[in-house]
């Protein structure tokens, strides 16, 4: 089996669900879970990248599970959302709360949206889901679906690094990928980064914007 043949089928099935299920905070909880980890809530963190964007531009979420990161942007008066998932049990359990908000099932490695249909297009704990042999073809994905900007929260080392997840290999790995996206596109640049430090280790997460030179 294929490395993105076996990612699909976990996160599709039971492995999925139960990601889901452990994570099922509330809007309030996963914002203040930020503050506990970093000392800084996930909307104050938000508005340090997103501030002084258009609330009307147009946004989606590769992996979006819940919802809660949309629903953060929908609380900060961000309007036209879209996510898209690949877990069925998380797409059921973020339609019955969320409203006004589009998504989809469908995989980041083929992801069902038109070149630069959006303004925006971030990840959040998606890209360290994606082996390093494969991690080209969703930044592809990401990179084509934008028209402006590119944004992540994704946990930060220099260099790739494999990590042991629920006892699964070939499941989760940590890289700057700021710097793979730049690397990658001749067209995109970093308008910002900041590396946050947890509180209780000396784990490193990173937020990242990034942009399209040409537009």
């Amino acid at each position: 089996m294929s490395k993105i043949a076996k990612q699909t089928e976990e996160w599709m099935g039971n492995f999925g669900d139960r990601y889901t299920k452990r994570n099922a905070l509330t809007v309030d909880e996963a914002n203040k879970s930020y503050k506990k980890r970093f000392g800084i809530s996930k909307i104050e963190l938000n508005s340090l990248f997103l501030g002084k964007l258009d609330r009307a531009i147009k946004i989606l979420e590769v992996g979006s599970n819940i919802g809660n990161q949309l629903l953060l942007l929908q609380r900060m008066g961000f309007k036209n959302l879209y996510g898209i998932e690949i877990n069925s049990y998380a797409i059921e359990f973020f339609r019955k709360r969320a409203k006004d908000i589009s998504v989809v099932q469908g995989s980041a490695f083929d992801i069902p949206f038109k070149d630069k249909f959006f303004d925006l297009v971030f990840t959040s704990g998606l890209l360290i889901h994606i082996a390093p042999t494969d991690i080209n073809i969703v930044m592809e994905e990401i990179h084509r679906c934008a028209r402006k900007y590119i944004w992540g929260f994704e946990y930060y080392a220099e260099e790739y690094s494999e990590i042991v997840y629920r006892g699964k290999k070939n499941l989760l790995w940590k890289a700057d990928f700021p710097r793979l996206y730049c690397n990658f596109f001749e067209d995109i640049e970093l308008i910002k980064e900041k590396r946050l430090k947890y509180s209780h280790n000396d784990n490193l997460d990173i937020m990242f914007l990034l942009g399209k030179k040409s537009d």
